[in-house]
């Protein structure tokens, strides 16, 4: 982080007031964890489920130079600079909005029902090629998320790759008017969030917020294959569009499609001499190498510039990540996150891979879908089938209609429902899994099937 004052913090934030005459001191990093305070660093104090003002004492000790306050005054600590603010949440949105002034990136912003994560890696991995980027770190995509990834951008940073994420409407705009894209993609326009928002034409307006924020001229990123972005993106927009998809009509396209285990093949419409591989598998990846590559190629960087990059990329962990399980097997981690796309989706990738001895898969409760949760569960049961997967493990209670839906084709032993405590169906499945089988682990994280990961890794 670029040092910033703390007279110009005040400013950005627009104090009420300001406790301490050292204010030409300077702070180089923003936390709201107080254990992570230090010197020169400001703490943020944030109210969710505890208020960070509580442990204002742990961020002294820890050796914080000042810290926002939107307690009453007489209840500050005399041994701290306290910046006072009506509220700290939006004085640090408002300091970001300061940052990101002052370092003035070129700003990349990603959303999407599915795959946003994943394409911001790929994103970040590709303009690396030419360019010092800073992006989201894990899942750091909300109201409190954004705002820390632009002030822990580096002063040197040229582009700066956003996550954003929602759960309702408002949020996207809100996130893309405070960092002004330069550039805005939708990933996909999926099932994720129908429980808040009724609808996928109305998760795809939420969706088309990220435009809101947009800036003139600026470029927008969206799948050919989803009519709903057309139909409800405003037809008064002063940016350019592109398109990306496997079809031929979109103005990037993926082609010559080969997916292996531990990687994807494909050529792009931008260079039809390279081709291009993803180290995982699916073509729904190569769909999110297709948002980076266009990006790229807005940038000025060739195919042949970035291909390394997009090989090596570095995903975030638990999505599309092989790991060494119990008993010799594999595990396909991709257990963060789930909407039915998405979990049709690897279901149908997992299926095509080679055998290597048998084909498990483990499929937690998909939340969120409100109204339709029964009907999109057990609409999965196309994409399971007894000729691709030799044993089907369920979790949890909203996935019941799925294993329903599947008795009438799956014998009784091949077909395991459990819900509740997990230990019983870890116990399970480490007497069952043995050597060369891969297990399929896929559901929403509330689900928590990554304890269930951690209990079957080797």
């Amino acid at each position: 982080m670029k040092p910033i004052r703390i007279i110009d913090v005040v400013k950005a934030v627009k104090a009420i007031d300001y406790s301490s005459p050292n204010r030409f001191a300077e702070i180089t990093r923003v936390v709201f964890d107080s254990r992570e305070a230090g010197i020169d660093s400001l703490f943020v104090p944030l109210k969710g489920e505890t208020d960070g003002h509580d442990y204002i004492q742990s961020a002294i000790k820890n050796g914080a130079t000042a810290a926002l306050w939107s307690r009453p005054e007489s209840e500050a600590p005399d041994d701290i600079a306290i910046i006072l603010v009506d509220d700290t949440l939006t004085a640090l949105q408002d300091l970001a909005k300061y940052y990101l002034n002052e370092i003035k990136p070129k700003v990349v912003a990603i959303t999407g029902s599915n795959g946003k994560t994943t394409t911001k890696d790929m994103t970040a991995a590709v303009l690396n090629a030419k360019f010092n980027v800073h992006k989201t770190k894990g899942n750091y995509n909300n109201e409190i998320g954004l705002p820390f990834t632009i002030l822990e951008m580096p002063e040197e940073t040229e582009i700066l790759v956003l996550e954003m994420g929602m759960s309702g409407p408002g949020e996207i705009s809100f996130l893309s008017q405070l960092a002004t894209p330069d550039v805005a993609a939708i990933t996909i326009i999926g099932e994720s969030h129908l429980e808040h928002l009724g609808s996928r034409r109305n998760i795809a307006k939420a969706k088309l917020e990220i435009l809101e924020g947009l800036k003139a001229d600026g470029l927008f990123i969206y799948p050919i294959d989803e009519p709903l972005i057309r139909e409800e993106m405003p037809i008064d927009g002063d940016y350019h569009k592109r398109t990306f998809g496997i079809d031929h009509t979109a103005t990037v396209y993926a082609y010559g499609v080969q997916s292996g285990k531990n990687s994807t093949s494909f050529k792009v419409s931008l260079d039809d001499r390279e081709i291009l591989e993803i180290p995982i598998i699916g073509e729904y990846n190569v769909q999110n190498a297709l948002v980076a590559l266009t990006i790229a190629d807005y940038f000025g960087l060739s195919m042949l510039e970035v291909k390394a990059y997009l090989e090596h990329f570095e995903l975030t962990e638990n999505r599309s990540q092989w790991m060494d399980g119990v008993n010799g097997s594999q595990i396909l981690n991709d257990a963060y996150n789930a909407s039915p796309t998405s979990m049709t989706a690897v279901l149908e990738a997992y299926a095509a891979l080679p055998r290597e001895g048998r084909k498990f898969v483990l499929l937690g409760d998909i939340r969120e879908l409100g109204e339709k949760s029964s009907e999109l569960h057990a609409s999965l049961s196309a994409s399971v089938k007894p000729e691709d997967f030799d044993e089907v493990y369920l979790y949890g209670e909203e996935i019941a209609p799925l294993y329903q839906a599947l008795e009438g084709s799956f014998p009784a032993d091949r077909l395991h429902h459990f819900k509740g405590e997990k230990a019983p169906l870890i116990e399970a499945l480490r007497e069952k899994i043995t050597h060369t089988d891969q297990i399929l682990i896929k559901s929403s994280f509330g689900t928590d099937l990554l304890s269930v990961v951690k209990a079957l890794k080797e």
